[in-house]
């Protein structure tokens, strides 16, 4: 089944910093070539897939684009990117550019061919690269979903689940060959019952092949006291089911640490009372010896 995927990968814009006169040239886009949201490619190893992408340049100036090819990831809260320029070691390093540098005329459209020549060697499943276009200081990109025929396994799991204030903590891993989008339910339960419970929702995520990514969830209406244990259940298409767990104490530190203050100031004050009122206290009066009492009384 032909997974849902993005149109493109999200451009990495900079600061744009060219004169007024420039303008129009910030608008050209790069696309895939025949009216297409996505390009989608599969055969199997040792095979060479060709399609193209389109660059429209809609100024009143020439334009000319680098173009590269690239591996595709996820970065670690789950956005999708591409390597630089030297980093590519899976699908950006089996494509090959008709051209590397591309000027297109004003008001024109040029469609470039490209390639990808799949391994000998290479495994079934989901590998993600994509085409950058760079002008100006600007950088877009088309996505290139490459899946090599054969067996797929939908895989993931739920690991290094932490609760910490008012944030549930997780992290999803693609264990299987295909590009997941995960769905998360979470609940919570405490000592005397059920303190949490989220409805099952689709991530905003597409989770690539071998990539892992961490999450956070928000609670703010957790217990103030209490000891909770949260449970994660991770599914996505192709049966991938995975669950997570993690205790935790809710314990009011302000207050507690108020009560202490004062059960500390109340002993403290008991303590200076008692050593106070033994100091003022004389005691008995000391026992007379014999010699005493006689003296005493002759002189009487």
């Amino acid at each position: 089944m032909l997974p849902r995927l993005v149109v493109g990968l999200a451009a990495l814009l900079c600061a744009l910093c060219a004169p007024a006169a420039r303008a129009a040239d910030a608008a050209w886009t790069v696309q895939p070539g025949g009216a297409r949201p996505y390009v989608y490619l599969e055969g199997v190893p040792g095979t060479v897939l060709e399609d193209t992408l389109a660059v429209t340049n809609p100024g009143t100036k020439p334009l000319t684009v680098r173009l590269r090819a690239a591996d595709a990831y996820n970065t670690e809260t789950g956005a999708l990117a591409v390597r630089g320029a030297r980093g590519s070691h899976g699908a950006g390093t089996w494509i090959t550019l008709a051209s590397k540098r591309v000027t297109v005329p004003p008001r024109t459209r040029a469609e470039i061919p490209f390639s990808v020549t799949v391994p000998p060697g290479a495994l079934p499943g989901d590998h993600p690269g994509a085409v950058m276009a760079a002008f100006g200081g600007r950088e877009a990109g088309v996505r290139i979903h490459l899946r090599v025929s054969g067996p797929t396994l939908a895989a993931l799991t739920v690991e290094q689940v932490k609760v910490s204030g008012g944030a549930i903590h997780y992290t999803l891993v693609n264990r299987g060959n295909t590009a997941l989008t995960p769905r998360l339910t979470i609940r919570a339960d405490g000592l005397f019952g059920e303190v949490l419970r989220r409805a099952p929702r689709t991530l905003p995520v597409e989770l690539l092949p071998a990539q892992r990514v961490t999450l956070t969830e928000t609670w703010r209406d957790h217990p103030s006291l209490d000891s909770v244990t949260v449970r994660i259940e991770a599914t996505a298409p192709g049966d991938a089911h995975a669950k997570g767990s993690a205790s935790a104490a809710f314990v009011p530190w302000g207050t507690v640490a108020g009560s202490a203050a004062g059960l500390l100031a109340a002993a403290g004050g008991t303590v200076w009372f008692l050593r106070r009122r033994r100091s003022a206290d004389p005691g008995p009066a000391p026992e007379q010896t014999g010699s005493e009492r006689h003296l005493g009384r002759s002189g009487a």
